[in-house]
């Protein structure tokens, strides 16, 4: 599946500015991923199952990675792409166990851009070109900051990874330094 065709699918479903630029975040963040984990061959794989990993969300969100699954096979999406995003659901909406190593980047990172965006807007600079670990685990701990970004997920994918929490935030910051502001 080419990004164009990916755009055309997600757009089909999802016309919400903040879903489409999550969706973007997201397909950007894995990209960078895919490099730095010497998968650069499949960079634009990990990018596409990025952008359409919340294809269902903003239509279904009770049926959230069950939906997307009917609605990819449909379109005749190939089943590495239905895997790959439906994991990111795992032990939340479905019990489809990310296995590959992108599947595991796929469900830490959902949740942490999203969180590490909220921090961001929070900054006098706005920016997450000056944000540091700390700066992030401080919000974190506050439970009341992004109540909607579920911590435990993203501490559940930092060890899927193998990856302190740290590690997980400090890579995460590091990829969305590369395409935003």
């Amino acid at each position: 599946m080419t990004r164009e065709e990916a755009w055309s699918l997600l757009t089909e479903y999802n016309q919400d500015e903040f879903h489409l630029q999550h969706a973007q975040t997201v397909e950007k963040t894995m990209m960078y991923f895919a490099e730095k984990l010497g998968y650069g061959e499949e960079k634009d794989f990990w990018g596409v199952v990025g952008l359409l990993h919340d294809l269902d969300f903003e239509r279904f969100p009770d049926e959230h990675c069950i939906k997307s699954q009917e609605i990819m096979r449909e379109y005749g999406v190939d089943e590495k792409i239905i895997h790959a995003t439906a994991s990111h659901g795992y032990a939340i909406t479905v019990e489809i166990e990310p296995e590959h190593e992108m599947e595991k980047v796929l469900y830490a990172v959902d949740e942490l851009t999203g969180f590490i965006g909220a921090v961001v807007l929070m900054r006098p600079s706005k920016s997450v070109q000056d944000l540091t670990v700390k700066s992030v685990k401080k919000k974190y701990k506050s439970k009341g900051f992004a109540a909607g970004c579920d911590r435990e997920v993203i501490q559940r994918g930092a060890d899927m990874l193998g990856w302190t929490l740290e590690e997980l935030i400090q890579n995460t910051i590091d990829a969305l330094k590369t395409f935003q502001e």
